[in-house]
């Protein structure tokens, strides 16, 4: 936007944009509304509609505006306008009365707020607002609004404050607490029975509690404590005052898990939430399911906060088992969505438990467990009129795996040979028959302990499995449905007792023909063949049989495919002369139906029999599936299998070169075939490179380079191979680099990123000698250094591993003649771009690439210092003084002395580790 529009222009705009009937009309609209914020000329234009209050539209959009100009933009402001702005925005707040829309007011407290803690000359900012507003009823809820987002705003990534600015913030926010905790206390005193100005209220203190600005002498002094229990104790709590002060509590809850500086809140927050006890059962009686939800909330916060303490000392003080006892009573809830709110301490109990690997401790939360798994069955029960198998979707669904996932974890605490007696005694009560939902939910809990099942139990186990296999007919499809996932759980438990192989595949044979069934069926089936597979070679031509008739039964995708990848293991252990055909019997029923899509002119349509994507996937499972031992001279069995459906795999890649969806599958087919041959695929080498880089001169699918990788992984180490391979990625680089040099390229294509860095990683680790001499090498490395910004975490990664084992090339021999030479290339590469390379990383930990990227980026610096340590002294200086020492709302970023710190930090790391932690605390200096 070259000038700036109209006002009028602007409030037409904003009218088709809410009221404009025409779709074509709205959206025009917003895409210019759009363009006006990213300008400059925004920040005036919504300061002129906010003054105009023409219509709550307007005002709105101008409100966003603003906020979002402060939060992304505020460096566009010269500093010498800041304090016009901040007192622009207190004139709005000024306005703001009982009849302005919410929306307004929390976009102008979020704006002002914002303001606030980016304007560093902004000094005592709480007091000014308190002094402005505090003493007018008509604002004292925006104050309060002001007061909630202004800590929650600290750690806002966007606002990139910077640890110094963030230290000065939090500082001054624990400097104001008194007088916030005075103005607290006359409103709580004054608004008593206001219910929404006290939920104001709660929620501003533990928005300050969040980041830890209430010191615990000021607040147990004040009746700010009592109040929020004393409020959840009220059975006529109106919901959102209940939600505001649940927040509250465990606000302090979270603040108080760091027992070494809240010792005293902690005692009081454990006292106060002991009283709460009555009101949840007073909840339960009457069916408020919300207010019990936010009961279990503050125990479970509570549980968590006192974790180590329950741990270390457990039934004393602040450890007492009482906790515990409280969280067993939500789990005991009617609802499995307030049982559910448990599970996060659940699993960092197991994890405590089990790095502590004390017995006598693990013994004495043993009977917890127990009833924690007796609960889980009972909420995992299916409704007793549920027709059809277990649904793994939907809310229930993805609750009982959940519940799986849990028991994993914890079940070693009840011990799992005791968990799965427990639940068989559910299934054969004596005193009345277990209803179908009761078994099944028994059943399940089952599955997920059976992997935990030692071999060799003969006493529990062999009657579960002799109970399943003599299931009669009519059992419920649920139940039939889970015993046959059971089953598969129980694969390492049949394989030690073979005389039951037989049986459990008749079973499953038997599950196949029954289309609820067959899924489950065949997925057990898989379990079983690759488990038992010395065994199963016997029942290999059963199998093929049932791979023949696959498309008859009702198979999931991920069912088929897993049948498949079963089958090929088995094969494997089949004698050499066997393998070829039966690796022919398996393909052939993949590769007749994809010949004849090939032939067809019939469109693709996803997940049609005219997809071809399914003969690939199947394809690609078998060949990743089949690998047998070849010793050295020996006639790879699956080659001459290979060679006679090349011309197919061929001809699918050019069929279908536009389609990228299918010509990742095709690739993907044609890597793990080429994966199971090993060197054994070398005539397959000059007809797919050629016809890879002339397709991928046509349509840039990445998954060429990634196959082009695969290639380097298996012939760089043979010399005949490595020019053609070169010429390979030289054919690659020129459209790769087209589209990569285009504006945003890097972040609009990260998969060609990653997958080219694989490639040339491949190269590094094959052969680099040869591709440090090759004329693609240094323009490589100008594109891994631009690259080193891309935020996305796969991309990143490949990049940055590529630049580590690169600039190793100069000092690590690995027993090679070539190490001198290999050494003097990088050593000259690093000579003229070894400082852009630095500048470039510094920077991206610094203003691009999230906390946990910045191992991998740590790890090519430590590399470059190893290198040559003075001279990356030099650069890293250089580097050091482009960074700027102020950001865009005049606060220090970093002192000269945390420069300096930082720089001696990283120059004599002696451990990758050392040289880690200290890029990840320089760079919190800028976010």
């Amino acid at each position: 936007m070259d000038q700036a529009p109209p006002v009028d222009t602007v409030l037409q705009a904003v009218q088709a944009l809410y009221n404009n009937p025409d779709v074509m009309g709205k959206e025009k609209a917003s895409v210019w509304l759009g363009e006006l914020q990213k300008s400059v000329y925004a920040w005036q234009l919504a300061d002129q509609l906010l003054r105009m209050n023409q219509s709550l539209e307007s005002c709105y959009f101008a409100a966003q505006t603003m906020r979002t100009k402060i939060q992304y933009a505020f460096h566009e402001l010269p500093q010498n306008s800041h304090q016009s702005l901040r007192d622009s925005l207190l004139d709005h707040a000024a306005k703001i009365s009982a009849d302005t829309p919410p929306v307004i007011v929390t976009q102008l407290s979020l704006a002002l707020a914002d303001l606030a803690l980016q304007m560093s000359t902004w000094k005592n900012a709480v007091g000014d607002l308190i002094q402005r507003f505090g003493n007018n009823l008509q604002q004292l809820p925006f104050l309060l609004e002001v007061l909630t987002v202004l800590p929650e705003e600290v750690n806002s990534r966007s606002l990139r404050l910077g640890a110094n600015r963030r230290a000065e913030i939090l500082d001054e926010l624990t400097a104001a607490c008194p007088v916030i905790l005075q103005l607290l206390s006359v409103c709580i005193d004054t608004y008593a029975d206001d219910a929404r100005v006290q939920a104001k209220v709660f929620r501003v203190i533990g928005s300050w509690f969040s980041v830890g600005a209430i010191p615990q002498e000021t607040f147990l002094n004040t009746k700010m404590l009592a109040a929020p229990f004393h409020s959840l104790a009220k059975r006529d709590c109106p919901a959102p005052l209940h939600e505001a002060a649940t927040d509250c509590i465990c606000s302090a809850l979270y603040c108080a898990e760091d027992l070494t500086k809240f010792q005293q809140l902690a005692h009081s927050m454990f006292e106060g939430v002991q009283t709460l006890m009555e009101p949840y059962h007073m909840a339960v009686a009457e069916d408020d399911s919300d207010k019990c939800i936010n009961y279990c909330r503050i125990f479970t916060e509570l549980a968590e906060s006192l974790l180590e303490v329950i741990v270390d000392t457990p039934g004393q003080g602040l450890g007492s088992l009482v906790t515990v006892e409280m969280l067993l009573t939500c789990v005991g809830h009617h609802l499995y969505e307030v049982a559910e709110i448990t599970f996060n301490f659940w699993y960092r109990l197991s994890e405590e438990l089990y790095q502590r690997n004390i017995t006598q401790l693990t013994d004495m939360f043993k009977p917890y467990i127990q009833r924690l798994i007796i609960a889980m069955c009972r909420h995992c029960q299916l409704d007793s009129d549920h027709e059809g198998v277990p649904d793994e979707h939907g809310d229930f669904g993805e609750f009982r795996l959940r519940v799986s996932e849990l028991i994993k974890d914890v079940v070693f605490i009840a011990g799992s040979s005791s968990c799965f007696a427990q639940m068989f005694e559910n299934l054969r009560s004596q005193s009345a028959p277990a209803t179908w939902e009761t078994s099944e939910a028994s059943l399940f809990i089952m599955t997920a302990v059976a992997k935990n099942i030692l071999p060799d139990e003969n006493e529990i186990v062999p009657q579960v499995v002799q109970a399943i296999l003599t299931l009669p007919q009519d059992t419920h499809i649920a139940v039939r449905h889970t015993s046959t996932q059971l089953l598969g759980e129980l694969c390492e438990w049949i394989e030690r007792h073979p005389q039951l192989l037989d049986p459990v595949l008749q079973y499953l044979l038997g599950g196949l023909q029954q289309p609820q069934l067959a899924s489950m069926a065949a997925t057990a089936l898989q379990s079983i063949s690759t488990q038992c597979r010395d065994q199963m070679t016997e029942h290999f031509q059963g199998l093929v049989q049932i791979v023949q008739a696959m498309d008859t039964f009702n198979l999931s995708t991920e069912a088929a495919i897993g049948l498949l990848k079963g089958t090929a293991t088995i094969l494997t252990r089949l004698p050499h002369s066997k393998i070829s055909e039966g690796l022919r019997q398996l393909c052939l029923c993949q590769i007749t139906p994809l010949k004849g899509l090939l032939e067809s002119t019939e469109p693709v349509k996803q997940g049609t029999p005219t997809d071809p994507t399914i003969w690939l996937d199947r394809l690609a499972a078998i060949f990743r599936y089949t690998n047998p031992t070849v010793t050295n001279g020996q006639l790879h069995p699956c080659q001459p299998v290979i060679m006679e459906l090349w011309p197919v795999l061929s001809q699918a890649c050019s069929k279908y070169q536009a389609d990228v969806r299918v010509i990742e599958r095709c690739c993907r087919c044609i890597r793990f075939a080429i994966r199971c041959l090993g060197k054994n695929s070398a005539t397959l080498l000059t007809p797919l490179v050629t016809q890879m880089v002339q397709l991928y001169a046509v349509h840039q699918h990445s998954c060429f380079l990634y196959l082009g990788s695969i290639l380097v992984d298996e012939y760089g180490g043979e010399a005949g191979c490595i020019p053609g391979l070169l010429d390979m990625l030289q054919a690659f680089c020129g459209p790769t680099f087209k589209i990569l040099e285009e504006h945003n390229g890097l972040r609009n294509h990260p998969d060609t990123v990653d997958d080219l860095f694989r490639l040339c990683l491949r190269f590094v680790q094959r052969s680099p000698l040869s591709f440090l001499q090759s004329a693609m090498c240094k323009p490589l490395l100008c594109c891994a250094i631009a690259a080193c910004s891309l935020d996305h975490k796969d991309a990143n990664a490949s990049v940055m591993k590529f630049l580590a084992d690169f600039i190793k090339c100069a000092r690590e021999r690995e027993d090679r003649d070539d190490f001198e030479a290999r050494s003097t290339a990088v050593k000259q590469l690093l000579a003229d771009h070894g400082q852009a390379l630095v500048h470039a990383t510094i920077n991206a930990c610094v203003f691009c690439l999230p906390s946990y990227m910045i191992p991998d980026v740590a790890e090519v610096l430590y590399e470059l210092m190893l290198v040559d340590r003075p001279t990356f002294c030099v650069w890293l200086e250089t580097t050091l003084k482009a960074l700027p020492t102020e950001n865009s709302g005049g606060a220090v970023t970093a002192t000269r002395k945390q420069l300096t710190d930082f720089h001696k930090a990283v120059t004599t790391a002696e451990e990758l580790k050392h040289l880690t932690h200290a890029v990840r605390d320089f760079s919190r200096l800028y976010r």
